[in-house]
């Protein structure tokens, strides 16, 4: 750790803290039925949840990366699980949630600037790049087990709905930033093994690779093999693709009769 270092640079903003906030405040209100409008309760609990997943995406390729050997992470402020010290506001917030609106797809964007040449060791790079999906994939484990447990029988409709489908979110994050194109995460992880002059060709796609997955996507084809994939995963811990399909429903409020 640099000389540089603060505690500031690793406390938790309070910006995080209040995004936290909502996604617990509009939980208990779609679990309660407090809310007048029980299906913008369940949009604000869902971006809320999304946006807390996106910062701890982010956070997990900052955290590898400062123990990989990158000792700027901290003062860039990537530790502090803020969202407005990404590099692209764009790219690592608004896209994302366009995309949940739009598609009912999880997908983050690059967000965190790594300087790359202060890490020594293919392994450490592709690790870099493997932390944030593998944070998807452990969020969307903890989200899915209270239904392999058999803790949601109880739950409200609309509470369970909401949390499936959140859950779903983490799964195809995890699966489409696993793809090895460039710009994604799962390029990433395979690019320190390639040669040098691949690297260079392939580099100037980067910039396209996060909306022309989002666009194949919209091939019916492909969004139904890929979504039927995504089922099988959730079917695994006993997620039923009702709720998920639900709570979708319910967080496009505008779009609901």
């Amino acid at each position: 750790m640099s000389s540089t270092d603060t505690r500031s640079d690793h406390r938790v903003s309070p910006i995080f803290l209040g995004i936290a906030a909502i996604m617990a405040v509009s939980g208990w209100a779609v679990w309660t039925g407090f809310s007048a409008s029980p299906g913008f309760a369940v949009f604000l609990f869902v971006v809320s949840g999304w946006v807390v997943s996106l910062c701890l995406h982010e956070y997990a390729h900052a955290r590898t990366a400062l123990h990989s050997g990158d000792i700027t992470i901290g003062e860039k402020g990537y530790l502090t699980l803020n969202p407005l010290k990404y590099t692209h506001a764009l790219l690592s917030i608004v896209l994302p949630v366009l995309f949940v609106i739009m598609g009912g797809i999880g997908l983050p964007g690059g967000a965190v600037f790594i300087e790359r040449g202060r890490i020594r060791g293919r392994w450490r790079h592709s690790a870099i790049s493997a932390a944030g999906p593998l944070m998807n994939v452990l969020f969307a484990i903890v989200l899915m087990l209270p239904f392999t447990l058999g803790a949601t029988d109880s739950w409200p409709v609309g509470f369970l709905a909401a949390f499936a489908f959140l859950a779903m979110l983490q799964v195809t994050a995890a699966i489409l930033n696993l793809l090895p194109v460039p710009g994604l995460d799962g390029y990433g992880i395979i690019e320190p093994w390639l040669s040098y002059d691949v690297r260079r060709q392939v580099e100037p796609f980067a910039q396209f690779g996060l909306l022309a997955v989002f666009g194949c996507l919209w091939i019916p084809e492909v969004n139904r093999a890929f979504f039927d994939f995504v089922y099988t995963l959730m079917d695994w811990f006993d997620v039923p693709a009702g709720a998920s399909d639900y709570g979708y429903t319910l967080f496009r409020f505008w779009s609901s009769s």
